[in-house]
C-alpha cells in the first residue's frame, strides 16, 4: 500500500486543479468579477496558511532584509498577481478545458526560460537535448492549433448546467467570438510565461529567506493587497464584491485553502518520495479530468482542434520531460565515488539544475 500511496497522491493532486479549473469557470459564468475572485482567493490562502506557517517556522524564520521584501513583492507582483489575473480574464474568454490543457506548456515554458537565464543548458549534439527542443516546437504547435483551429464538434449530452445557466449574456458573446477565443489562448500562455518565471526566479530569491512556508504566505499576503488594488480600480460596483452562499463562495474557499493548503503539502511530499518529473508526469491527468467532467457538468463543447492541441502539448511536455531525465541519468552515472566514501566527484560533466516547477501554473 506504501507504494502506491505517490500514485494515489497525484491522481488526488490532478484531482484537486481540475476542480479549480472547473469551479472558477462555474463563478465567472456566474457573473463573478475575475479581478474581485483572485483577490478573495489570495485572501483566504494568506488566511488559511498565516497560522500554520506562524506555528511551524516563525521561531527558526531568518531575518526578512529590506532587499528581499522588494524582491518578493516583485515576485507576487509578476509570478502570482499579473498570473493569476490574466488567467482569469483568458478563462472568461475560453474554458475550463483549456485552461487544463494549457496547464502542459508550463513545465517546458520553465525550462525555456532556464535555458535564456543559463540556469539549464540544452545540448543539441545529445539525443536528449534534441528531444527537449522537439518538446518546445511540439508544445508550441499544440499552443497555435488550439488558439486557430476549431474542426468539427463532438455532440454529447448535456441537459442541464449543475451550477445554473450554462452562460451569461456577456459570457455567450465572448464564446461566439472567434477572435476573444484566440485573445483568451494567448493570454493563458503569458499567464503560463509569467508563472514559469516566478517559478525560476523564486530559487534565487530563496537563497536568502529559505523558509519555504513563511516565503509562500509573506508572498500570498502581498499578492492579496496587489489584487485588491486592482480590483477596487476595475470593480466598482459593490454588488460584484458580494459572494452568497452559492458558487462564488464555494470556488473562492476551494481555491483558497484546498488548492494552495492541500495541494502544495501533497505536491511537496509526492516530490520528496518520487521527484518532480514523477509529478510533472502527472499534469495531463488535469486535462483528461478537466475534459470529462466540463462536459458533463458545464455543458461545453468539445471541439476536434481542442483535442488535437491538447495532444500535442501533452507530446512535447514528455519529450521535453525524457530528455531531462536522460541527461539526469547520465549526470548520475558520470558521478563515481572516491575511496569509498560518501562523497562524489563529477568527472568533466558541469551540472547546471533547477527546481522542476510543480504541476499547474496556480500552485499558490
Amino acid at each position: 500500500m506504501d507504494k502506491k500511496k505517490p500514485y494515489l497522491a497525484v491522481i488526488l493532486i490532478q484531482a484537486i486543479y481540475a476542480g479549480m479549473f472547473l469551479l472558477s469557470k462555474a463563478a465567472f459564468n456566474g457573473g463573478m468579477n475575475n479581478f474581485v475572485f483572485i483577490f478573495y482567493r489570495q485572501a483566504a490562502a494568506t488566511v488559511f496558511l498565516a497560522p500554520v506557517s506562524l506555528f511551524f517556522e516563525w521561531k527558526n524564520a531568518p531575518p526578512l532584509t529590506f532587499v528581499t521584501f522588494c524582491k518578493t513583492f516583485m515576485l507576487s507582483l509578476c509570478g502570482i498577481t499579473f498570473s493569476l489575473d490574466l488567467y482569469g480574464v483568458a478563462l472568461i474568454y475560453t474554458s475550463a478545458t483549456l485552461a487544463a490543457a494549457t496547464t502542459n506548456t508550463l513545465p517546458v515554458i520553465t525550462f525555456f526560460l532556464a535555458v535564456l537565464l543559463r540556469m539549464e543548458v540544452l545540448k543539441l549534439k545529445s539525443i536528449p537535448g534534441l528531444a527537449k527542443l522537439v518538446g518546445i516546437v511540439i508544445c508550441m504547435g499544440g499552443a497555435v492549433t488550439l488558439a486557430f483551429y476549431q474542426g468539427p464538434q463532438f455532440t454529447l449530452f448535456c441537459h442541464h448546467h449543475i451550477f445554473g445557466p450554462h452562460t451569461t449574456p456577456q459570457s455567450q458573446a465572448h464564446i461566439s467570438s472567434g477572435k476573444t477565443w484566440i485573445k483568451g489562448c494567448f493570454l493563458m500562455i503569458i499567464s503560463n510565461t509569467f508563472w514559469g518565471l516566478w517559478l525560476v526566479l523564486q530559487a534565487i530569491v530563496m537563497k536568502s529567506y529559505p523558509s519555504k512556508l513563511l516565503f509562500t504566505t509573506l508572498q500570498c499576503f502581498l499578492s492579496s493587497i496587489q489584487s485588491f488594488v486592482i480590483a477596487i480600480a476595475l470593480a466598482r460596483d459593490p454588488h460584484e464584491w458580494m459572494l452568497g452562499w452559492n458558487v462564488r463562495l464555494i470556488a473562492v474557499a476551494y481555491c483558497g485553502i484546498v488548492v494552495t493548503g492541500v495541494s502544495f503539502y501533497l505536491q511537496a511530499w509526492v516530490i520528496e518520495k518520487k521527484g518532480p518529473v514523477f509529478l510533472a508526469m502527472s499534469t495531463p491527468l488535469t486535462l483528461i479530468f478537466t475534459m470529462i467532467t466540463s462536459v458533463f457538468l458545464l455543458c461545453e463543447i468539445i471541439t476536434l482542434g481542442r483535442v488535437l492541441g491538447g495532444v500535442l502539448l501533452i507530446g512535447g511536455l514528455y519529450s521535453v520531460l525524457w530528455g531531462k531525465s536522460k541527461e539526469q541519468k547520465l549526470e548520475e552515472k558520470s558521478c563515481v565515488p572516491i575511496d569509498h566514501q560518501v562523497d562524489k566527484v563529477c568527472l568533466g560533466v558541469k551540472v547546471v539544475t533547477t527546481k522542476a516547477p510543480p504541476s499547474s501554473p496556480l500552485f499558490v
